[in-house]
């Protein structure tokens, strides 16, 4: 591939410039620990609609969902389309007690609900999954990076996770949303162009290229059988409902955000404008797949033979066929997405670590300076383990596949206590526990026992969160009925 011109060079670092700027800007506005965490719970819905719409992307997504759409179909918009309906029901029953609890962390309410051992457990397979996480996002943002510039992927790796803790520590929560706002508008732009110049070469002449991909069925959302040994509709349903559940209710990154809204009107309002960008979105970032395989069909547009998959297709498009200037803004537009991952990351580990592990274990009493000092220390700890094994990846032949698999164990259960959770049912220690170990027991036993004998899981890899959160809930629920007591309803 090619490599960028001094005027995509200075794009880049004009970038890293300003995000660092605005975290600086920020630091007046978060020496206190509610504006540290929540941005003192001011902030309009429109910025935290786009932090949590930031928050369902990432490196990952703008790169993967176009090479999905390349080497498949759009059978990843069903995923996107299961969002409204569990913003509904988050907005309808969950939002309201959130935010009359005034929560921070949202793992305060599984103590509430079904005891310390929950809250203890949900932390901590939240930090966990944010190390992990934050390691994937760095290493493939800079992995894709190093195909554009002469720069080795150790020091990218360094430069980019040392940015984005820099500014997520000086400017907390507020800097975390409105650099997300400027990074979603940098991403739109990005993949608008880009939909626009590709859309451009294949709707046009008489015989249009686009023809050859609706004939090679890429614009399906898949099949209608009732398999779960494939990824069906009804297969990316159960995904996406499941996943969607987890990510409105259960996960801090999501949490953490519209507890930053200004009341609860605007909180579920950011939840509506978060959904509203996505779905269309992802439909942008599918066309832009299966408009790449249309280009590249043609005789005119010949992709290199290093090129062998999807993945591989849309950096290559756009060092080749993106002119200079405007190159640099598309690959900070894919830098955007990992860094409003990451920053997200930073900020609500550290505020885990403080409310979850420090104040509760160590020191309840803490002051509000203290707490400060403690937020932005860990939030450079967290910065720094998530960088060294980003860095760790780099020789770990199969680290990307084997953190997919781990972080599956970490997150899978976590939804179905919530779901006991607001099910009103108390469990004791011990069958919390247990309940525990046979999701992780099933999670592993479908991530890493695969085939089709009786005893090997042949279930779609994506759904197997799905099965451990089933099996985790029913479990718990079954104790729940045995002699359990009920811990009151939502109110």
């Amino acid at each position: 591939m090619n490599g960028l011109g001094w005027i995509d060079l200075s794009v880049l670092v004009l970038y890293g410039a300003v995000l660092v700027g605005m975290g600086w800007y920020f630091v007046r506005k978060s020496n206190t620990a509610e504006g540290f965490m929540v941005a003192s719970r001011g902030l309009p819905s429109w910025a935290v609609g786009l932090a949590i719409m930031s928050a369902y992307t990432s490196s990952i997504s703008y790169i993967a969902t176009p090479g999905k759409a390349y080497d498949t179909n759009w059978h990843p918009i069903i995923f996107a389309l299961t969002i409204p309906p569990i913003t509904w029901l988050a907005c309808k029953y969950v939002v309201p007690y959130y935010r009359r609890m005034k929560l921070v962390s949202v793992y305060s309410f599984l103590e509430d609900r079904l005891g310390g051992w929950a809250r203890f457990y949900g932390s901590l397979s939240f930090l966990l999954y944010m190390v992990g996480r934050s390691a994937v996002i760095l290493y493939l943002a800079s992995m894709l990076m190093s195909t554009f510039v002469p720069v080795p992927i150790e020091y990218l790796i360094l430069i980019l996770g040392a940015i984005t803790i820099i500014y997520t520590l000086l400017g907390g929560m507020e800097a975390v949303v409105w650099t997300d706002v400027m990074q979603s508008a940098i991403m739109v732009g990005g993949g608008l162009f880009c939909a626009g110049f590709l859309g451009w070469h294949v709707l046009s002449g008489p015989e249009p290229l686009i023809s050859q991909a609706v004939e090679a069925g890429k614009f399906s959302w898949g099949d209608l059988s009732f398999s779960l040994e494939s990824r069906t509709i009804w297969v990316m349903i159960i995904y996406g409902v499941t996943e969607n559940l987890r990510n409105l209710i259960a996960d801090q990154n999501y949490v953490q955000k519209y507890a930053a809204a200004s009341s609860e009107k605007e909180a579920t309002r950011s939840l509506w404008i978060s959904a509203a960008i996505y779905v269309p979105m992802t439909a942008l970032f599918l066309f832009l797949g299966t408009t790449l395989f249309a280009f590249y069909s043609g005789e005119a547009n010949t992709l290199a033979d290093s090129i062998t998959k999807g993945d591989q297709v849309f950096p290559y498009f756009i060092v080749n066929e993106i002119p200079t200037g405007l190159k640099g803004l598309i690959i900070a537009a894919i830098i955007a997405a990992a860094m409003s991952t990451v920053d997200s990351a930073l900020n609500c580990s550290a505020t885990v670590t403080m409310l979850d592990v420090y104040k509760k274990y160590f020191k309840p009493d803490i002051s509000d300076k203290a707490a400060v000092f403690v937020l932005r220390f860990t939030t450079v700890i967290w910065g720094v383990l998530g960088t060294g094994f980003a860095l760790l990846m780099i020789r770990a032949k199969s680290a990307l596949d084997t953190w997919w698999q781990i972080s599956g164990i970490f997150g899978g259960g976590i939804l179905g206590l919530f779901l006991l959770a607001l099910l009103s049912r108390r469990i004791k220690t011990w069958q919390g526990i247990i309940a525990i170990a046979s999701s992780i027991l099933v999670i592993s036993w479908g991530t890493f026992i695969r085939g089709e004998a009786w005893w090997q899981c042949s279930i779609e890899e994506i759904l197997v969160g799905a099965v451990g959160t089933g099996v985790m809930l029913l479990t718990a629920l079954g104790f729940s009925l045995a002699g359990g007591k009920e811990s009151g309803a939502l109110k």
